[in-house]
């Protein structure tokens, strides 16, 4: 049997990786890296960061064996380190929704009001019956990086002008980065606001992923 120095030794290992959680910074770029690969620049531009505190960040959670890094000429992409990761940060995600009522309390606020959701099930079988258009609203490196089979790309900040596009004698599902994205709770708004029949899909795209639902997966250049 081993000693109380190694047990001690093999629990404050597994802790490194809690740690790694403990800041709102590394987990908006988990969330961020949920989507899909990036650099630090774009990372940093995404998190309103600094390049150097995103890259402190991004040290952390990689020696937490969170994150994956790749060079890629002068630069270094990022990426999640596998489903594993990706599952942890939900389940973290999803276990804070449900027992902290701080968390829904704050999500509320920066969502504001809730808009209509439709589940993964019934979008599956309006699509397979044609009545229904499915739109990703993230940024359009995003999607390319993953989305949802069948889904039109047209960014939040594109929706307004790009309404024509939409077929007229269809409802509209939105979906975006998941529970603390606003990008489809505010594309139901501006589409109903413009008479148009519009939900959001109540998960975004990292959960359908790893659902094995039907996408198409295209790794950002």
């Amino acid at each position: 049997m081993g000693s109380r120095t190694e047990k001690n030794t093999l629990f404050e290992s597994i802790a490194l990786m809690g740690k790694a959680f403990a800041s709102p910074v590394r987990l908006e770029l988990l969330d961020l890296l949920a989507q899909a690969p990036r650099t630090v620049d774009q990372l940093a531009r995404a998190s309103d960061q600094s390049t150097a505190n995103a890259s402190q960040h991004l040290q952390a959670l990689t020696a937490a064996g969170l994150v994956s890094r790749t060079r890629e000429g002068t630069k270094i992409r990022y990426a999640l380190a596998g489903d594993g990761a990706l599952s942890l940060w939900l389940a973290l995600r999803d276990a804070s929704i449900a027992g902290l009522g701080a968390v829904e309390r704050a999500a509320r606020d920066y969502l504001g009001e809730e808009v209509d959701a439709i589940g993964r099930d019934e979008l599956i079988t309006r699509l397979r019956a044609g009545d229904v258009v499915l739109v990703d609203v993230r940024p359009a490196e995003e999607y390319e990086a993953g989305h949802i089979e069948g889904a039109h790309s047209i960014p939040i900040e594109e929706l307004q002008k790009r309404l024509a596009e939409l077929p007229a004698d269809q409802a509209v599902v939105a979906y975006c980065r998941g529970p603390f994205c606003a990008y489809a709770h505010q594309a139901v708004r501006l589409l109903q606001a413009n008479g148009r029949e519009a939900r959001r899909l109540g998960e975004g795209w990292p959960e359908w992923r790893l659902a094995s639902k039907p996408a198409e997966n295209n790794r950002v250049a």
